[in-house]
């Protein structure tokens, strides 16, 4: 499978969607580079993506 661009958005809505309202607008539109496109996601994976991307979401707050 080729690479796909998805917002974290869909990877909540599809694998995590009870952590949606904990997660800012600004945070649910960042863009994703899946290296297996979404479809071989596994929610573990998901839960990573979503810790990672708020992660990066407060040092870039900070740093600015």
């Amino acid at each position: 499978m080729d690479m796909e661009t998805v917002k974290l958005s869909q990877i909540v809505e599809k694998l995590a969607p009870e952590l949606s309202p904990f997660l800012t607008p600004r945070e649910l539109d960042i863009s994703i580079v899946l290296r297996d496109g979404l479809a071989l996601l596994e929610p573990a994976d998901a839960m990573e993506i979503v810790q990672h991307s708020i992660c990066n979401q407060q040092r870039e707050a900070l740093l600015q």
